[in-house]
C-alpha cells in the first residue's frame, strides 16, 4: 500500500487513464458531480450529484453509495449498503475507478545516474556563466578581437547555425546537436537530456556510464547556470565524489538547453584526459550553442505536433464519415407511425447510437445507446455495439434474453471502466403495443394525446459491467396521437452557464409544444432547444433524439 507522509491514499483514474492521488487525511470524502463534494467531477455524467462517500469508521474505512442513478461497484459487485473499503479494493463509479494503490515499483535505471552531493565549491577550478552574459561576450568581445583571426568559436557557431537550419525529425536533431557540441569543445564524452514531465530523459549519449553530480544538475536546471570545472580532480567538492575520480574526469561542462527564460534540458560533456583543458570560451560557446539548439528543438517539437494534429484531423474526418454511414440515413416508412431520429456528436465523432430494425411481421424496433466517454474510443465501441445488435436481434421476440446475450458480449469486449447504456423497444403499429428493455438508459417519455406525459419505467444494469446481469421486458401502449420520445443524457443533462440542467421536465414541455408537428420537425426543434440552452457554449455531450408518433 502506498503512503503519503504516513497517510493512506487513494488513486482516482478516469476514462483516459489520467490519475490523481488523494491522501486520506480527513474523516469523510464525498464524490459526485456537485461542487459540494470533496472529489467533484461535474463533466462525468455517469455520476449522480451526490454519488458516494468514503468515510472513516474507527481504524478502517467504509464506502457507501448515496442512492446514485447508475450505482456503484465494489470489486465488481454492486454496492447495496455500506461496506469496508480496504487496501487493494477497487470502486467503480460513473467513469471513474477509485482504489487503494499498491506500492509502486522502483524506476528503471538509466544510462545516466545523478549522484547526491551536499555541496559544490566555487573554487579557482570552477567557472559559472549565464546565457545573457555568454551572448553579450559572444557578440562583443569575441567579435571585436577574434573574428578577423578566424576564431574557432565563431566558426563553430556558424557551423551550428548551418546544420540546425534545415528541417529534421527530433531524433535526428538530438544526434546533430550532440555531435556539434562535442566537436565545438573537443570533448571526449557527452550526453543530451530533455525535461519530460519534470524528469530528465536521455536523448543521445556519446560514451556510457555517466555519473553526474545532482548539484550540477540542479544548478543547471533550476538556476540556469552553465558550469565549467577545468580539472575535476582538483576541485575539492568533486574530488570527494569517488564516481568522478573513478571515471578519471579531468574537465567537464554542463549547460542548460534554454529558450529565453525556460530550460528544457541540459548538455553535459567531459574530458577524461588532460591533453586539452576546457576554457571559459568553450563554456560561453557551448552556452550559446545550447540556446540555439533549444530553440530549434522547440520549433521541431511544434512542427511535429502540428503535423500530428493535421493527420489526426484528417483521420477524424474519415472516422466521422464512416460513423455517419453506420447510422440510419433516414427513418423507415412504417404504416401507422411517423418516425424520425438524429444524433449530433459534441466532437468530430461520438459515442451515441440509434438505429431501427424492421421485421417481416410489420413490427419495428427502435434502439438508443450511449457509450461512456467521448471521441474516438467511444465511437469504436459504438460501432462494435451496432455490429452485435445486427447479429443478435434477427427478430423482435424475447428481448430480455437477447439483451442478456448482448451484455455478456459487451463485457468480453469492453475495456475496464467503459460501459454502455442501452434502450430497445419493439412497436406493433397495428395495436400500438410497446415491448421494451432498458439497460441503464434514460427512460423515454410518452406524450399522451389527452395531455401530460409518462415515463417508461423499469430496466436493468448498464451493459459491460456484470456478465451475469438479468434484464426484464416491460410493456406499454402507444395510442393514436401519442408520441414516444427517446433521447440520450446529452439532452436532459445539458447545462447552461449557471449550471442549471435542461432536465426531463423541460424536455417534456418542449416536446408537448411540438406534439402536433411531424416527427422530423420535433427532432429538429428539440435539438435547437438544447443547443440554445447552452447559450453559445459548445455542447458538452453527444445529443441524440428519436421520435415516433402513432398516427
Amino acid at each position: 500500500m502506498q503512503t503519503l507522509n504516513g497517510l493512506r491514499q487513494l488513486v482516482v483514474r478516469d476514462l483516459d487513464g489520467n490519475a490523481i492521488t488523494v491522501p486520506l487525511d480527513r474523516d469523510r470524502i464525498g464524490l459526485g458531480r456537485s461542487a459540494a463534494n470533496e472529489l467533484c467531477y461535474p463533466d462525468d455524467h455517469g455520476l449522480s450529484r451526490q454519488h458516494l462517500v468514503i468515510a472513516r469508521d474507527g481504524p478502517e474505512w467504509r464506502v457507501e453509495d448515496l442512492g446514485s442513478k447508475n450505482g456503484t461497484l465494489l470489486n465488481g459487485q454492486r454496492l447495496e449498503k455500506s461496506a469496508p473499503f480496504r487496501p487493494g479494493d477497487r470502486v467503480s463509479a460513473g467513469h471513474l475507478v477509485i482504489e487503494f494503490a499498491e506500492p509502486g515499483e522502483a524506476p528503471v535505471a538509466n544510462t545516466v545516474m545523478f549522484v547526491d552531493q551536499e555541496s559544490f565549491s566555487t573554487t579557482a577550478t570552477t567557472v559559472v556563466a549565464h546565457l545573457e552574459n555568454a551572448l553579450n561576450e559572444s557578440s562583443d568581445e569575441m567579435h571585436a578581437t577574434q573574428v578577423m583571426q578566424g576564431n574557432p568559436q565563431i566558426r563553430a557557431l556558424i557551423k551550428a547555425g548551418r546544420e540546425l537550419a534545415g528541417h529534421r525529425p527530433l531524433s535526428e536533431l538530438f544526434e546533430v546537436i550532440m555531435d556539434l557540441s562535442m566537436d565545438a569543445v573537443t570533448a571526449g564524452r557527452g550526453v543530451l537530456m530533455t525535461l519530460e514531465d519534470g524528469e530528465l530523459q536521455m536523448r543521445v549519449a556519446r560514451g556510457e556510464g555517466f555519473r553526474i553530480s545532482s548539484m550540477v544538475r540542479d544548478r543547471v536546471i533550476k538556476k540556469k547556470e552553465s558550469l565549467l570545472v577545468r580539472d575535476a580532480m582538483l576541485d575539492q567538492a568533486l574530488k570527494a565524489q569517488m564516481s568522478i575520480v573513478e571515471q578519471k574526469v579531468r574537465s567537464m561542462i554542463a549547460v542548460p538547453l534554454q529558450t529565453n527564460d525556460r530550460v528544457i534540458g541540459l548538455i553535459y560533456v567531459d574530458s577524461p584526459t588532460a591533453i586539452r583543458e576546457f576554457s571559459r570560451e568553450d563554456l560561453n560557446l557551448l552556452t550559446v550553442m545550447a540556446n540555439v539548439a533549444a530553440i530549434r528543438i522547440e520549433h521541431a517539437r511544434l512542427a511535429e505536433v502540428e503535423e500530428a494534429e493535421r493527420l489526426m484531423a484528417k483521420d477524424m474526418e474519415q472516422a466521422a464519415l464512416i460513423q455517419a454511414r453506420l447510422l440510419p440515413a433516414k427513418a423507415p416508412t412504417v404504416p401507422g407511425l411517423d418516425i424520425a431520429g438524429r444524433t449530433a456528436a459534441c466532437r468530430t465523432v461520438g459515442g451515441d447510437y440509434y438505429d431501427y430494425l424492421t421485421f417481416p411481421d410489420g413490427r419495428i424496433a427502435m434502439l438508443v445507446g450511449d457509450v461512456a466517454g467521448k471521441g474516438m474510443p467511444a465511437s469504436l465501441l459504438m460501432s462494435s455495439l451496432q455490429a452485435r445488435v445486427q447479429v443478435l436481434f434477427e427478430d423482435g421476440d424475447d428481448l430480455a434474453h437477447k439483451v442478456e446475450r448482448l451484455n455478456k458480449s459487451t463485457c468480453r469486449n469492453c475495456p475496464d471502466n467503459r460501459f454502455i447504456t442501452f434502450f430497445m423497444t419493439v412497436i406493433d403499429p397495428a395495436s400500438g403495443e410497446l415491448v421494451y428493455v432498458n439497460a441503464g438508459h434514460n427512460p423515454p417519455l410518452v406524450l399522451r394525446r389527452s395531455g401530460g406525459f409518462e415515463v417508461l419505467k423499469g430496466g436493468g444494469m448498464i451493459l459491460g459491467i456484470l456478465p451475469m446481469a438479468k434484464y426484464q421486458e416491460a410493456r406499454a401502449t402507444l395510442h393514436p396521437g401519442d408520441v414516444l420520445v427517446l433521447f440520450s443524457d446529452g439532452v436532459t443533462e445539458a447545462s447552461d452557464p449557471r449550471g442549471e440542467e435542461f432536465g426531463e421536465e423541460r424536455l417534456a414541455q418542449v416536446a408537448e409544444s411540438l406534439r402536433h408537428r411531424s416527427a422530423e420537425e420535433m427532432v429538429d426543434e428539440i435539438d435547437k432547444a438544447v443547443i440554445a440552452f447552452y447559450e453559445g457554449a459548445p455542447a458538452a455531450d453527444d445529443i441524440t433524439v428519436v421520435v415516433a408518433r402513432r398516427v
